[in-house]
C-alpha cells in the first residue's frame, strides 16, 4: 500500500518498522519541527525524523499540518493510508479525506479511556492494572474515531514509564501489522463505536505535574514517581534544595505519628519517607550539577539527616 506516516517521539519509531517491514510503499513521513536541546541549544532531530531518514524516506516537517501547502503536499501523493503514531497535531477534516482507507491512528491505551496527549504517563498515575493499544480510524475529534483493533498490556507495580513505554511498542506493532493486514485483505475492518460517557482525558503534563505532594497516599505518590520518569521527573526539596527522585516502593506500614516528607531512615541503600498514610522507600535520587543515581551511591560521598522534611512546590512563592 501506498502510506504517509505521521510521527515525532521515540514511540512512534515502532510503527515506522512495521510499515518498513512489511515493505509497504511509503511515499512520505511527516514529523514535527526539530528543536534546540541540551545546555548547548543544538537543533536535534526528531527520533522518527532519524528512523525515517536511515530507511531512506522522504521526510516532511511543516509548523502546522493544517496549512494549505502541507495539505496539497499530501494530496499530490495519492496515499491508500495514512498512519498515524503520537504525532502531535490535530489532522482537519481536509487531510482525513485524502486517503482511500483513511486515516489511522495507533494509540497508547485501551480507548476511550486515556484519550489525549499522554495516555502512558495517565495510565501509571491512575494506577491501572491494565492499559493497551487501540487502532482507531480518525475522525475530527481528539481520539474519538471508531476503534478497530486492541492489544491489552498489563501494567505491574515494578513498571516505569520507560518500562511500559517498551511493553507497548511491541503491542502497538502487532496492533498495526494486523490492522494493516486486515485492511489490505478485506479493504475494511469492522469498527467500534466508543463509549463517550466512560471516556477519560489524559492532558498533555506540565512541569508542576511531578512536583510531589508528601500529604498524598503513598500509593499516588509512587505512581507519581513512576508516571513522570522522563519528564518533568518527581521534584521535591531537601534543604530547601531541588531534587529528583526516581523508583519508588510501599512499604504497607503506617506512618500517622510522623510528618508527610519526612525522612524517617537512611537506610544503606534507600530513604524512607512518611506520606500521608505510610511510608515509600527511595531508591534513585539526582541533585543539581549531578547525574541521576541511587542512593546508595549517593550516601557514599554525600551526607542525609534523618528526619529533615521535604519541602512542596506550594511553601515558598519563588518556586512556582
Amino acid at each position: 500500500m501506498r502510506v504517509v506516516f505521521m510521527g515525532t517521539p521515540d514511540f512512534a519509531v515502532a510503527s515506522l518498522e512495521v510499515l518498513q517491514e512489511r515493505s509497504d510503499e511509503v511515499v512520505l513521513v511527516i514529523s514535527q519541527q526539530d528543536k534546540p536541546r541540551g545546555r548547548g541549544k543544538k537543533m536535534e532531530e526528531t527520533p522518527v525524523k532519524r528512523k525515517a531518514l536511515e530507511f531512506g524516506y522522504a521526510v516532511y516537517q511543516p509548523k502546522r499540518i493544517k496549512d494549505m501547502e502541507a495539505i496539497e503536499k499530501i494530496k499530490s501523493l495519492c496515499p491508500d493510508v495514512i498512519v498515524v503514531t503520537a504525532y502531535g497535531q490535530v489532522l482537519p477534516k481536509e487531510i482525513l479525506e485524502i486517503p482511500t482507507h483513511g486515516c489511522i491512528n495507533v494509540h497508547a491505551s485501551l480507548l476511550p479511556r486515556h484519550r489525549g496527549a499522554a495516555p502512558i504517563q495517565y495510565a501509571l498515575l491512575c494506577g491501572d492494572k491494565k492499559t493497551g493499544i487501540t487502532t482507531m480510524m480518525m475522525d475530527e475529534g481528539l481520539d474519538t474515531g471508531d476503534m478497530l483493533l486492541k492489544e491489552e498490556v498489563e501494567i505491574t507495580k515494578q513498571d516505569s514509564l520507560e518500562t511500559l513505554s517498551q511493553k507497548l511498542k511491541v503491542a502497538g506493532k502487532k496492533a498495526l501489522h494486523d490492522t494493516l493486514r486486515q485492511l489490505e485483505k478485506s479493504g475494511n475492518i469492522e469498527r467500534q463505536q466508543q463509549d463517550d460517557t466512560i471516556a477519560t482525558y489524559a492532558a498533555m503534563l506540565t512541569r508542576e505535574t511531578g512536583y510531589i505532594c508528601w500529604n498524598k497516599k503513598a500509593e499516588e505518590i509512587s505512581n507519581l514517581i513512576r508516571a513522570v520518569e522522563g519528564w518533568p521527573s518527581a521534584i521535591t526539596f531537601y534543604q530547601g534544595e531541588k531534587i529528583k527522585l526516581f523508583q519508588a516502593e510501599q512499604t504497607g506500614e503506617d506512618c500517622t505519628d510522623f510528618a508527610a516528607g519526612m525522612i524517617a531512615e537512611i537506610g544503606k541503600e534507600y530513604l524512607k519517607v512518611a506520606t500521608g498514610d505510610e511510608f515509600v522507600k527511595l531508591y534513585e535520587v539526582q541533585f543539581p550539577g549531578k547525574k541521576r543515581m541511587k542512593v546508595a551511591d549517593y550516601l557514599r560521598g554525600n551526607a542525609m539527616e534523618e528526619g529533615v522534611v521535604f519541602g512542596t512546590y506550594q511553601e515558598k512563592e519563588e518556586w512556582k
